[in-house]
């Protein structure tokens, strides 16, 4: 999937549905973010517009084999294309991390979740939307979420324990079938309540929020020559107030 295909997806009424769902997740895990430093990686930019208000200052890296886009419109481009394993972003400058269309989609996972862990200060936290490998999203390749590698429950808690991080919370989105069809949107925020209630475990994605083991020490095994000669211009933010849900 590259920027054009993830793009055209989100402009279409399936997309739109898609990430109405799962905002609202994200949502009720990072509520207030006032004076927060947000770092999107991957696809990240549809989800980003709610904090624009209240964070410190955002931005969103996109990977160099999707390709860029300008975020927000009508506004000087908050996004960067990047080598995802190497961002050129300062050690513990970023509080929060969102990763959506990223960990599945990356040939370097490992060196991903160790850069993410780098730039993450000692109380940072971040947030995966991954495809869930039990649900109908990874099956049909119609979408962004069946592209790529999907994940179990199981698989995502040993890869973010291998990279340093512990997984504090999860949470489950997008029950309804992935097609495109008017009645089955509109159906869709009953069929959300009724899947979290009876089968979370066939969720179309599965979202999981993350802390950085601050007691790990972690290098990449990639050299970041390039980071060297960057001036990054984002500082640490202040302390602000995590809501659990």
């Amino acid at each position: 999937m590259d920027v054009v295909d993830l793009k055209e997806f989100y402009d279409s009424p399936l997309g739109q549905t898609a990430r109405r769902l799962i905002a609202l997740r994200i949502r009720s895990r990072w509520k207030d973010l006032t004076g927060a430093t947000i770092l999107g990686l991957g696809h990240a930019t549809p989800y980003l517009e709610a904090w624009r208000s209240s964070a410190e200052r955002i931005i969103g890296f996109m990977p160099a084999r999707q390709g860029v886009m300008h975020w927000p419109a009508g506004q000087p481009s908050a996004t960067a294309l990047v080598d995802e394993a190497e961002l050129p972003l300062a050690d513990g400058s970023v509080d929060l991390a969102l990763i959506v269309h990223g960990l599945e989609l990356t040939d370097h996972t490992p060196d991903m979740l160790r850069e993410l862990w780098r730039v993450l200060s000692p109380q940072g936290r971040v947030l995966f939307v991954v495809p869930n490998r039990r649900g109908m999203w990874a099956r049909f390749d119609s979408t962004p979420f069946g592209h790529g590698r999907p994940f179990s429950r199981q698989q995502l808690t040993q890869l973010l324990r291998d990279a340093q991080f512990t997984p504090s919370a999860w949470g489950h989105a997008l029950f309804a079938p992935p097609l495109n069809r008017a009645f089955i949107r509109r159906s869709a925020p009953a069929l959300e309540r009724a899947g979290l209630w009876v089968s979370p475990a066939f969720s179309g994605v599965i979202i999981v929020e993350a802390v950085k083991q601050v007691y790990a020490v972690s290098k990449s095994r990639r050299a970041r020559a390039a980071v060297t000669d960057l001036k990054p211009g984002i500082l640490p933010a202040p302390a602000f107030e995590m809501h659990e849900e």
